[in-house]
């Protein structure tokens, strides 16, 4: 029986043949494709909420490549990433972490807000990152080769975290970067309608709100409303709540405390639904 180390689990693996939902915005698929061919690293700028991670889902599906995912905290550790070994009943048994199983699999690495794990563990991503493309592990004494398909890829909200956490820039400079933003307005509503099964009208009206919304980041709104929000909105009212009472619970209170900051949204709430 292996007994874990009592770290917190931080990883997602997605095998699913379904197609994951994407509206491309520009040319990203295609920068995406051809990174992948070129062995190249990514790294996705964007807000929360804007569709990071449906958009590396989407990616691993179209390439046909597994995906593991690996949300990222300030307590990540290398071994989180690289593996431990775990004790048995007779003795000791080394397991692959995530990062080193993607690479012996030839799978995608998705490092969500790459920014929250401390710069020591981000370190130990630099030697997959160049032409090198392998992962020393020091306490085997094993040196992993990346399989073919191996690609690493990170996210992270700039716009929240550009005062509070970066990435070096050794490390920034090993991937090409790839910003991406809320989708345009038809876009949007039309993501919404796809996810929530909501109809023209109300997908319309949430997204323009989101937008009246976004406009309040100058008057002290840390985050502004994602997409992911307003398909949440929807779904709450297709499923009998009032669509005000939706939008208060799914899209307001999440964003904020502030009393006033409250008030002024709800105000456009009552302003939009009437």
């Amino acid at each position: 029986m292996l007994v874990d180390s009592g770290t917190r689990r931080t990883e997602n693996t997605t095998t699913d043949q379904a197609e994951p939902y994407y509206l491309p915005a520009s040319n990203e698929i295609e920068i995406f494709e051809r990174c992948h061919q070129q062995r190249l690293a990514v790294m996705l700028k964007g807000p929360t909420g804007c569709g990071k991670t449906r958009f590396v889902e989407h990616m691993a599906w179209r390439l046909n490549r597994p995906l593991i995912t690996i949300a990222c905290h300030d307590d990540l550790a290398a071994s989180d990433l690289i593996g431990r070994f775990l004790i048995r009943h007779d003795g000791t048994e080394w397991q692959d972490g995530p990062l080193t199983r993607a690479a012996r699999q030839g799978a995608i690495c998705y490092l969500d807000e790459v920014v929250e794990a401390r710069q020591d563990t981000v370190v130990i991503l630099h030697a997959l990152t160049d032409h090198r493309r392998i992962l020393p592990i020091d306490k085997t004494g094993e040196t992993v080769a990346a399989a073919p398909g191996f690609q690493l890829v990170v996210s992270y909200n700039p716009g929240y975290q550009r005062m509070l956490k970066d990435l070096k820039p050794s490390t920034r400079q090993r991937f090409v970067a790839m910003d991406l933003d809320f989708p345009a307005i038809e876009q949007e509503v039309k993501i919404v309608r796809q996810e929530s099964g909501t109809d023209h009208a109300t997908a319309h009206a949430l997204v323009s709100l989101a937008q009246r919304i976004r406009s309040l980041r100058d008057r002290g709104l840390a985050e502004v409303p994602s997409t992911r929000l307003l398909i949440a909105t929807a779904l709450l009212a297709n499923n009998g709540i009032p669509i005000q009472d939706a939008c208060y619970a799914a899209l307001i209170a999440p964003l904020s405390d502030d009393e006033s900051l409250v008030n002024a949204m709800r105000d456009l709430v009552n302003a939009t639904f009437v």
